[in-house]
C-alpha cells in the first residue's frame, strides 16, 4: 500500500514538473525547431522575392547545384580549417596562460581581469580597433611593418584574399582564448595540491607532473572546451564578416548566396542543411569517441 502510494505521489510529482518546464519547452521549440524545419522545406524550393509569385518546387536540384558549385567546396575546407586552427590556437593559447596565472605572483587579480577584457569587450569595438590597426597608410601595425621593410605601406591586409583568412583566425583566437582559460584556471586550482608533493617525493619532473596529474586533470573540461569552440566556429559569422568580407568561409558563402547580387535563398538554405546535417554528425561522433558520453 505504501509502495502504491509513493508511485501515485512520484507519478503527480513527475507531471507537475513537465507543467512547469512545458511553456520553456515550447518557447525554445518554437525559437530553434521552427527556423531549422522551415530552413529544410524552403531547400527544395526555388523561392520568389516578389509576394505575387508562389515559389516554385525544384525537389532536389538546388543541392545538387550546390554540389557541383566549387565555391562551395572551397568554402566549405576554409571553413574547415579555419575551425581547427583556431580551436586549436584558443586551447593551447589558454591552456598556457592559465597555466602561468595559477602561479602566485603580485597583483594577480588585475592581469587576471586584465587578460579577460578581448572576451567580454563588446564585438563591434574590437573589430573597429583591429580595422584601424590594419589600416593602409595610416595604421599603426602596417607604419611598423612597413619601417621594417617587411610591407607596402599600403597594403590592404584585410580586404585582400590572400591575407584575409589569417587576420580573422588570429583574431579569433584572441578574442576567444580567455573562454578557455577562465575553464581551465577553474580546474586548475581544483587539483589537490597533494598530488603535485606525492609527485615530487617519488622524484617526477615538471614535464612528468604536467602529463600525468594536469593533463589527465583537464581532460574533460579540455575536451568540451574544443566541442563548445567548434560548434561556434563553424558556424561563426559575425566577427569573421564584421572583420572581412573576403575570408571565405561558408557563412559568408551561405550570405552572399541568399541575400548579395542574385539571390538564391533555395540554394543557400541547401548548404545550411548541408552544414546543419555534417556537424551533428561530427558532434555525435565527438561526443561518443572522446567525451565518451
Amino acid at each position: 500500500m505504501i509502495g502504491m502510494r509513493r508511485g501515485t505521489l512520484e507519478r503527480k510529482e513527475a507531471i507537475f514538473g513537465w507543467k512547469l518546464i512545458a511553456p520553456t519547452v515550447i518557447i525554445i521549440s518554437m525559437l530553434i525547431l521552427y527556423p531549422v524545419v522551415y530552413n529544410i522545406y524552403i531547400s527544395f524550393f526555388r523561392v520568389s522575392l516578389n509576394p505575387q509569385v508562389p515559389d516554385q518546387f525544384v525537389g532536389l536540384r538546388n543541392y545538387v547545384r550546390l554540389l557541383i558549385d566549387s565555391r562551395f567546396w572551397r568554402s566549405f575546407g576554409i571553413t574547415i580549417i579555419f575551425t581547427l586552427l583556431t580551436v586549436f590556437g584558443s586551447i593551447i593559447l589558454g591552456l598556457g596562460v592559465a597555466l602561468l596565472m595559477n602561479r602566485k605572483f603580485f597583483g594577480r587579480g588585475i592581469v587576471r581581469a586584465l587578460i579577460l577584457l578581448p572576451y567580454v569587450t563588446p564585438l563591434i569595438s574590437l573589430v573597429f580597433a583591429w580595422r584601424f590597426i590594419f589600416l593602409p597608410l595610416n595604421g599603426p601595425l602596417v607604419q611598423f611593418l612597413a619601417s621594417l621593410h617587411l610591407m607596402n605601406p599600403g597594403t590592404d591586409v584585410i580586404n585582400n584574399p590572400n591575407n584575409a583568412f589569417l587576420v580573422v583566425s588570429v583574431f579569433n583566437i584572441w578574442r576567444n582564448f580567455p573562454f578557455v582559460y577562465l575553464m581551465t584556471l577553474a580546474t586548475l586550482q581544483s587539483i589537490p595540491n597533494t598530488l603535485y608533493e606525492s609527485a615530487e617525493i617519488d622524484g617526477a619532473s615538471r614535464w612528468k607532473q604536467f602529463t600525468s596529474i594536469t593533463l589527465p586533470e583537464l581532460y574533460f573540461v579540455l575536451a568540451s572546451v574544443a566541442l563548445l569552440r567548434g560548434i561556434w566556429n563553424f558556424y561563426k559569422f559575425d566577427e569573421v564578416y564584421l572583420l572581412s568580407k573576403f575570408a571565405g568561409t561558408l557563412p559568408i558563402y551561405i550570405y552572399d548566396t541568399a541575400f548579395t547580387g542574385i539571390p538564391r535563398q533555395g540554394v543557400a538554405a541547401s548548404a545550411a542543411t548541408i552544414l546543419f546535417v555534417i556537424m551533428m554528425v561530427l558532434i555525435t561522433l565527438y561526443v561518443k569517441k572522446v567525451l565518451k558520453w
